[in-house]
């Protein structure tokens, strides 16, 4: 069984970032793959401060977060895109998810599998803020896969089932799942 974690880098409740991971999700369920959708509005945290660290140490929701992506085999991160990059709240999540805890969580980044995708209502779709997430995750040990995604127009993209409305993303992301998990499940074998 292949663990796969989907998620948004927004916590907004409407985030077009949020139901394009909801719907990926959805299209990655199998019999051999768990796919399991995580809200990060669920695990609020302190913007990361060495100091805030170093008193205090990893914050709660850090440690549960971190424990999911140690326990998973991969991921998918949708990303809207900020002035041309990803989200704040995305790098955020990463840099605390980043540091050591004390407790042996296990490493959430190192040897894991990620697929990256963006969405936005304009035409581009997010698509300038994925290179930046590439080689963020990837200078951390993350073997990004090279398929990527990109939903322009992404407030039309998702019906009233959670499913993608348009045949064409919808062939995309499938494209892009399948190379997530096959690549999952050769590095993991």
């Amino acid at each position: 069984m292949i663990k796969l974690l989907f998620l948004a880098g927004s916590a907004r409740e409407a985030s077009l970032s949020k139901q394009v991971a909801k719907a990926a999700s959805k299209l990655a369920k199998s019999e051999s793959v768990q796919a399991t959708f995580i809200d990060l509005f669920d695990f609020p945290m302190p913007i990361y401060d060495g100091d805030l660290e170093e008193n205090e140490g990893l914050p709660e929701n850090a440690r549960k977060l971190k424990a999911l992506f140690a326990d998973s085999d991969g991921y998918m991160i949708v990303t809207p895109e900020y002035n041309g990059f990803f989200s704040p709240l995305l790098k955020n999540v990463i840099d605390w998810l980043s540091r050591p805890d004390n407790l042996d969580i296990g490493d959430p980044y190192s040897g894991k599998v990620a697929a990256i995708a963006a969405a936005s209502p304009g035409t581009l779709g997010g698509i300038r803020a994925l290179p930046t997430l590439r080689t963020l995750l990837s200078g951390i040990g993350v073997h990004v896969i090279p398929k990527q995604v990109s939903i322009g127009f992404a407030s039309k993209a998702i019906d009233n089932d959670s499913l993608f409305a348009d045949e064409r993303q919808r062939a995309m992301m499938s494209d892009t799942i399948d190379q997530l998990i096959s690549t999952t499940s050769a590095l993991k074998n």
